[in-house]
């Protein structure tokens, strides 16, 4: 993957959970975070005594968080209602070149900021709330 604007990267929301996806704003940073919990079943009979693994048990989860800015005041005010009201919606993030990941979320964290001089942005924290998909580009 080459280097890409980073204005391509989207965050879009489906408010409704209709499967109708709006684009809320734009990444400027982002890190997002895959996370497998293992299930050790090691015993004393163990080979070699080395670690076992039970393979497809545990939790997965993500964790997604950016800053940038929001598209519109309306959705700036439909993310901050979602977090005043503990809500879980679908979420896409859009990668340019990669890919697409989409699932249920909860914002865990909105932070907003600016200077005298300059545009309003947020930061933004959301954690998985349920089973994710990825679509390749």
């Amino acid at each position: 993957m080459g280097a890409q604007r980073g204005r391509d990267l989207l965050l879009k929301l489906d408010q409704e959970p209709n499967g109708s996806f709006v684009t809320v704003a734009g990444l400027r940073a982002r890190q997002i975070a895959l996370n497998a919990t293992s299930v050790d079943i090691t015993t004393s009979e163990s080979a070699g005594r080395w670690r076992e693994l039970l393979e497809g048990a545990g939790t997965r989860a993500a964790s997604l968080s950016g800053s940038g800015l929001f598209r519109d005041g309306a959705s700036d005010a439909a993310v901050r209602q979602l977090f005043f009201d503990g809500a879980i919606r679908p979420w896409q993030v859009v990668i340019p070149d990669f890919g697409t990941l989409e699932g249920l979320f909860q914002i865990t964290a909105l932070e907003y900021a600016g200077r005298h001089d300059s545009e309003v942005t947020f930061e933004i924290a959301l954690s998985s709330a349920g089973e994710l998909s990825f679509t390749a580009e």
